[in-house]
């Protein structure tokens, strides 16, 4: 009985978040309800496993990428002679696996430091470029599953953007951190510090600095990688979030770390490599995350019982509509024609919905692109001249054809331009003994009238 109660709160939980026609209008109820679709969607792409494939995927991949990415990061910055700025943060990633870690990172930096780009040729070059192009190809490809991006960059793109931002990156990095340590050094800085509160705050303020150039980091990185706009200040909430996260997880895991002695006796030397997966693993994960954060805010509508919503006949006719509707009431008004992103907003269904049934109509000539960057929807011709009829056989039409490919095994007036009755049963239509011709669905639809709501 108690089972049965709390499986009918779960589903009533679960209508309230995913179903609600009418949702929160006053705070915090309206935070709490942003907040728990949110949770919910990450918590069904975590349970659904795309993150965790993607995030073993990377895990993989850096591995093999690491070396040469620091080599190729590092290499305008041992040119200027600031190399030794950017070091620390490489110590604060490994930091959480002990002493071992710190070793691994010291490794790690030896063997940058060892590299001789001369001796590897042309050859050696190339392949340590596509190393490191891969990983971030593979990086730019998970952030494009979270964001429903279906295309991704074009060869020439990855090789510019990505080899810009590792050379630059760095450098903006290290740029910061003088900028901030020339700041906290100043004169006037200084004679703040010895008045209180000023000192305190700007003690606090130095102390959580590093942490701030994470968050900046995060926040790049989900508005980069995507190949698609990204919001700033959605990208900043989910960049601070994994920030504090990563912070947090690198506590947990050092003091996981530190009563690991069991694993040691287990895999004897190979328990550091173990946990510098796991550790990496967890990095990636807290990173998609991230990305998923910034995502489903930016896009409230994407949250659904499933990933990928089915495209049900009833969904697709509706949505249509609907969007026919907001496309033609400010056009009939005199208004400005509204951006595709605020439909979506407004119909509150995920954006590959909307966007393929749009992208169906304009095809037909029933709706056309319009402002200056071609984001806004108006309709293709005279509103006298668009019928709801017409908007329910774009969406029924079948554009690839496939329909032709049944077989004529079916009576005529089943598929036939004037349809049999919908209350006859098919024992009905069998003892009829239709005609066994096949013919194409061109059916006129019933009229369905749309209220101004």
């Amino acid at each position: 009985m108690a089972s049965l109660q709390l499986k009918e709160r779960l589903q009533a939980a679960e209508s309230w978040i995913l179903a609600n026609p009418n949702p929160p209008k006053s705070w915090p109820w309206t935070w709490l309800y942003k907040v728990g679709r949110t949770v919910y969607a990450m918590a069904r792409d975590v349970l659904s496993g795309q993150l965790t494939l993607h995030a073993m995927s990377l895990v993989y991949t850096t591995l093999l990428s690491i070396v040469p990415l620091l080599a190729l990061s590092f290499s305008v910055l041992k040119a200027l002679g600031v190399h030794q700025r950017m070091e620390p943060f490489l110590f604060q990633f490994f930091q959480p696996l002990g002493p071992q870690g710190i070793e691994l990172a010291e490794q790690i930096l030896g063997f940058v430091d060892n590299m001789k780009v001369g001796v590897l040729g042309s050859v050696g070059l190339a392949l340590l470029v596509y190393t490191v192009v891969s990983l971030l190809q593979k990086i730019e490809r998970s952030f494009n599953m979270i964001w429903r991006v279906p295309d991704m960059r074009s060869m020439a793109q990855r090789f510019s953007n990505y080899l810009s931002v590792i050379m630059v990156g760095p450098l903006l990095m290290v740029s910061a951190i003088g900028v901030s340590a020339t700041i906290f050094s100043s004169t006037f800085v200084q004679a703040l510090i010895a008045i209180e509160p000023f000192g305190s705050v700007i003690l606090v303020v130095s102390r959580f600095t590093p942490f701030f150039l994470v968050v900046g980091a995060f926040t790049f990185v989900y508005i980069f990688m995507p190949n698609t706009r990204v919001k700033l200040r959605y990208a900043f909430i989910g960049g601070l979030v994994a920030g504090v996260s990563w912070q947090a997880g690198g506590m947990l895991f050092a003091s996981f770390v530190a009563g690991s002695a069991k694993y040691a006796a287990i895999y004897s030397s190979f328990a550091i490599g173990i946990i510098l997966l796991i550790w990496i693993y967890l990095n990636w994960m807290i990173l998609l995350l991230g990305a998923s954060l910034a995502f489903y805010l930016q896009n409230p509508g994407n949250v659904a019982k499933r990933r990928d919503v089915q495209l049900a006949p009833e969904l697709q006719e509706k949505v249509a509509l609907a969007t026919m509707w907001l496309v033609a009431k400010p056009f009939s008004e005199g208004k400005p024609a509204p951006q595709q992103e605020v439909l979506e907003q407004q119909l509150r269904v995920p954006g590959e919905v909307t966007r393929a049934l749009s992208d169906k109509l304009i095809r037909a000539g029933l709706l056309t692109l319009a402002g200056r960057q071609g984001d806004q929807l108006a309709p293709g011709r005279a509103l006298d001249l668009i019928t709801v009829g017409d908007v329910l056989r774009v969406v029924r039409n079948d554009e690839d054809r496939v329909v032709d490919r049944l077989p004529s095994l079916v009576p005529v007036d089943l598929f036939g331009p004037e349809r049999t009755d919908e209350t006859r049963t098919f024992a009905e239509l069998l003892r009829g003994g239709g005609s066994e011709e096949k013919t194409s669905p061109k059916a006129e639809p019933e009229p369905v009238s749309v209220s101004d709501s």
